[in-house]
């Protein structure tokens, strides 16, 4: 009795973080004045799945927030020292991580991440792993990530919120930008844990994008060397499937 007393209290706890987020998500939503255009919400899962999107902006994070299901986002560990947001992300129980070191990071992340959905929470993950825009590459960490814990995915495509926030290439901020996110077909366990992991990466990749770049969408960053740098050291892939300016090659 005991035991399930406390089992209880704990997940009543996380059900009040988790509304306290999407409540504090959508007033700021509704702060910046953006204009979210939802859609496939109708597929929004039950049961606790790996969710990945696509990452533009500082604000994705907020846009995902609003869904109405608990959410647990995996960043790097550097994001929680950053003032205000940090401590939030602490005392909400989001996942830090350490790419750099590898296979470690890997088993870290997925420790937490089974507790998380232990206590029916979905896990985000942005594979693009940065902020550069639509060029860049999809890692295989979340993949290999769905298969060890045998969950399914869920992709969603959120596009135009580099224009709400520019960080960390400017700081300029932007009021009253449109916003699109997709909430596309999941991909069960079942198939998640037939497939290979590499087929099942370029597979969600090449369709997300594809959604990116479809009309009515609000259009994606692109990255361009010249204008955004580099950044050496950090590490990311470009997809070579997608031009500089336009759709698949």
């Amino acid at each position: 009795s005991t035991t399930r007393s406390r089992a209880g209290g704990r997940h009543g706890k996380r059900e009040q973080m988790a509304g306290a987020q999407r409540t504090a998500a959508v007033r700021l939503l509704r702060h910046f004045a953006i204009d979210l255009r939802p859609q496939g919400l109708e597929r929004l899962p039950s049961a606790p799945s790996l969710l990945i999107a696509l990452h533009e902006g500082m604000a994705d994070a907020l846009c995902l927030c609003a869904l109405p299901i608990p959410l647990r986002f995996v960043a790097r560990r550097e994001v929680f020292g950053w003032p205000g947001i940090g401590p939030a992300m602490q005392r909400c129980g989001h996942i830090a991580i350490d790419p750099e070191q590898g296979a470690r990071a890997f088993r870290q992340m997925a420790r937490e991440a089974r507790t998380a959905m232990a206590q029916g929470d979905h896990i985000v993950i942005f594979p693009q792993g940065t902020l550069l825009g639509i060029q860049t590459a999809f890692l295989p960490g979340a993949f290999h990530l769905a298969q060890l814990l045998e969950v399914a995915i869920l992709p969603i495509v959120v596009t135009g919120t580099t224009r709400v926030w520019e960080h960390p290439f400017s700081a300029r901020l932007r009021y009253g930008q449109c916003v699109s996110m997709s909430v596309l077909e999941p991909i069960s366990r079942d198939e998640v844990g037939r497939s290979d992991a590499t087929g099942l990466r370029l597979q969600i990749q090449r369709e997300m994008k594809r959604v990116a770049f479809s009309p009515g969408h609000a259009p994606p960053r692109h990255y361009l060397p010249e204008r955004d740098g580099v950044w050496p050291g950090f590490r990311f892939e470009y997809d070579p499937l997608w031009a500089q300016d336009q759709g698949p090659s």
